[in-house]
């Protein structure tokens, strides 16, 4: 199991002065022209020598000489009114500018929101990965500071939610983690012992752990993770958490695509696409990271999570196009693409939550490369049955920071997953328009009459480019601040 606290930096809260605070490094926010800011003014001939203009995203790192205590001034641009996200992004990027050593940030916050934002940023922005490293000694592979502190006039006020903050960054971290490592050490039978082993060390009896291995998930007609399971040598599995404290007002249940590694299976993907393709169990990854954040928090909500674990690999056992699926829900499945695989594990999930009569369900998935097409590659897709759901969802992705939008699933879609000749439904369009919106209409056949919320990650879950602003390169931990967000906004 990885260790988050390895790869997070380290955050504090002080109310010193900017140009004393002791420190390696003074990351200084720039706001607007800076009028008024003692410390702009402080460095202003060189900003303007530097050719500093405020422009966003915006940095610049030069000798601190006489001007402050520390040796090192690193310069970040900042809207003159910065929101939240301005800061939490902002934060990010100073700190990957800044060399090794121990750094403050001074944004000048107005409020307690806007001092956790930037604890937010920092530790977010400082995320690493060393599993394969063969030194992971922070003086030989840390490139920028791994101690933090924000400076802040609400310090003192700050403290708590920051503490909170951190329980949620250390989820995002794991869920990074578990999406960046090796899709060999990421097998299902290994990957849903890492999250009883997790949520064991992290949350002890407060969170109970269920694991269902082949033979119980085919006892239990589950044929839609067996389905796509049968190719791999590495058997599926489902993990079912269940957080359920004594004050619990709503109940919501997640449901997690946990595809370990998608080859595509018969309908085997280019080779170009399989590089990233241990990418595709990072909705698994968020609803797990979620509901341990919640429990951490003690948020007063009950919450059932389902974690639909399967590599879908080609061999001579692998399911194939044509083949008909017995569903948990009862419903048969026609089989036309063994690369639309994820929509079959999670209908089975959804399927199980239903059952179990939550309130709201919403279930997390890398679904479609069309979500992709339509809303790029760092935007959320959120469909559903439910307006009241996704007008939530939407809401909380703002607060915590994460590009999310509306998609419809028209009367269309509905029409062409019933049209199967053979079968109750068909599983995949041959037609090359609306997969994001098609994949949602199939899976909004198995919630039944349960307000429910689909969020397609297939884009932001993973960033195979540069870093920016608080999202590293590699796995993101996409959806899980919204997450952890609604479940706040549910229960205040």
């Amino acid at each position: 199991m990885n260790d988050f606290t390895h790869s997070l930096p380290s955050v504090s809260l002080s109310d010193t002065e900017p140009l004393v605070t002791k420190a390696d490094v003074l990351i200084l926010g720039i706001r607007g022209t800076g009028t008024g800011c003692p410390e702009h003014e402080n460095v202003a001939d060189l900003l303007d020598l530097l050719g500093f203009t405020g422009e966003r995203d915006q940095v610049m790192t030069f000798p601190a000489g006489e001007r402050a205590t520390a040796s090192v001034i690193v310069a970040v641009a900042l809207p003159a009114e910065p929101s939240e996200a301005d800061l939490r992004a902002a934060a990010a990027r100073g700190l990957r500018a800044a060399p090794k050593g121990t750094a403050a940030i001074a944004f000048h916050p107005t409020s307690v929101e806007e001092t956790v934002a930037v604890a937010e940023g920092a530790r977010l922005g400082g995320y690493r990965y060393d599993r394969y490293k063969t030194s992971r000694d922070d003086s030989e592979t840390s490139s920028e500071p791994r101690e933090v502190t924000i400076l802040s006039l609400f310090a003192e006020d700050s403290a708590a939610l920051v503490e909170q903050s951190d329980a949620v960054t250390q989820s995002v971290a794991q869920v990074r983690h578990w999406v960046n490592a090796s899709p060999s050490d990421q097998r299902p039978p290994i990957f849903a012992d890492e999250i009883a082993a997790y949520s064991a060390a992290f949350v002890g009896n407060d969170v109970a752990v269920e694991i269902w291995d082949e033979v119980r998930l085919a006892e239990e007609n589950c044929g839609g993770i067996i389905g796509v399971g049968l190719g791999s040598a590495a058997p599926p599995r489902l993990v079912t958490l269940t957080y359920a404290p004594a004050d619990a007002t709503t109940h919501l249940a997640l449901v997690g695509k946990g595809i370990t590694y998608d080859s595509g299976g018969l309908s085997i993907k280019p080779a170009v696409a399989l590089a990233t393709m241990k990418m595709d169990m990072a909705g698994a990854a968020a609803v797990v990271g979620t509901t341990l954040a919640v429990a951490r928090l003690g948020l007063p909500i009950k919450i059932t999570t389902y974690a639909c674990l399967a590599e879908n690999m080609p061999s001579g056992a692998a399911f194939r196009p044509g083949d008909v699926l017995a569903m948990r829900n009862g419903s048969t499945v026609e089989i036309h693409n063994t690369d639309a695989e994820g929509r079959l594990v999670i209908a089975d999930g959804l399927a199980l939550a239903v059952a179990v009569k939550p309130d709201q369900i919403i279930d997390v998935a890398t679904l479609t490369g069309a979500c992709m097409v339509a809303l790029g590659e760092r935007t959320t897709g959120v469909l559903g049955t439910d307006e009241g759901l996704i007008g939530a969802v939407l809401s909380a992705s703002r607060t915590a920071g994460e590009s999310m939008w509306p998609l419809p699933i028209t009367d269309e879609m509905g029409a062409a997953v019933r049209s199967s000749t053979i079968a109750d439904l068909r599983q995949h369009d041959p037609k090359p328009y609306g997969g994001a919106m098609y994949a949602a209409a199939f899976l909004r056949e198995f919630v039944g009459e349960v307000p429910w919320a689909h969020l397609d990650i297939a884009g932001p879950s993973f960033n195979n480019g540069s870093a920016y602003d608080e999202i590293p390169s590699g796995g993101t931990g996409v959806a899980v601040r919204t997450l952890v967000q609604l479940v706040r906004d549910m229960t205040s």
